[in-house]
C-alpha cells in the first residue's frame, strides 16, 4: 500500500514537471498569450496583436538600469524608432504595491510625459501575473515576438551589463538586431542572452 501510495506520488510529481516544462516560455516556442490593463486603463490582449512584431520591456524607474535606459534617453529613441515601423512595444510594470518601482496609473502617466517615453502602452502588472508566465526576472527584460506569436528573442537590452550610460554608444543592442534580423527574413544571430538589472519586484519578494 504504501508502495502503491509513493508510485503515484512519483508519477503525479513527474506530470507536474511535465506540465511546468511544457508551458515555460521558450525561445522559438509561442509567446503566452495575455490580457493587462494600462495606464489609461485599456486593456490589450497579446493575440489582438497578432501579425506584428511585439516587444516586451520589464520596467522599474527606481531601478539603476532601469535609468542608465530612460535618463540617457535610450529606451525612448528605440521605442520612438520601432513603433515608427509598426511594432508593438509594451512596457510592463510588475512590482508590486509597496516595493520599488510599483507606479498607479496617474504616476506611471506622469512619468512617461516626463521621460517622453512613447511606448504603445504600459502595462500595469501589480500583482505580477504577466511577469510570472514570461519567468521576468529583471528590469530590464526584453521579449521580441513576432507576427506569428513566436518568441524570438529574450534577454538583456544590449551587452553592456552596467549602469553607466556611457556605454550605450558602444554596446550591441540585441533587441534592434533582433528586430532588424527577422525583419529582412534573417534568422536571429543572437536569440537568447542573460537578462540583467534589477530583480523584478514581485509580491513576497518572489
Amino acid at each position: 500500500m504504501v508502495r502503491k501510495s509513493l508510485q503515484y506520488t512519483c508519477v503525479m510529481a513527474a506530470i507536474l514537471v511535465s506540465s511546468v516544462a511544457a508551458f515555460a516560455v521558450r525561445v522559438g516556442g509561442p509567446a503566452p498569450d495575455f490580457t493587462g490593463t494600462d495606464s489609461n486603463g485599456k486593456t490589450h490582449r497579446l493575440s489582438d496583436f497578432r501579425g506584428k512584431f511585439v516587444v516586451l520591456e520589464w520596467t522599474n524607474k527606481d531601478c539603476p538600469y532601469t535609468r542608465k535606459h530612460y535618463e540617457s534617453g535610450n529606451m525612448q529613441a528605440l521605442q520612438r524608432e520601432w513603433t515608427a515601423r509598426g511594432v508593438v512595444w509594451l512596457t510592463i510594470l510588475s512590482s508590486a504595491p509597496g516595493h520599488q518601482g510599483y507606479m498607479t496609473a496617474a504616476e506611471e502617466n506622469a512619468y512617461l510625459a516626463r521621460e517622453k517615453a512613447s511606448p504603445t502602452a504600459a502595462i500595469l502588472d501589480p500583482t505580477g501575473a504577466i511577469g510570472h508566465e514570461y519567468e521576468a526576472k529583471t528590469t530590464p527584460h526584453m521579449f521580441v515576438i513576432d507576427p506569428s506569436g513566436k518568441i524570438i528573442y529574450e534577454g538583456a537590452i544590449d551587452d553592456h551589463p552596467t549602469t553607466d550610460p556611457a556605454d550605450i554608444k558602444s554596446s550591441k543592442n540585441y533587441v534592434s538586431a533582433a528586430l532588424t534580423e527577422a525583419m529582412k527574413g534573417q534568422p536571429v544571430a543572437v536569440s537568447y542572452t542573460r537578462p540583467y538589472g534589477c530583480s523584478v519586484k514581485y509580491a513576497g519578494g518572489e
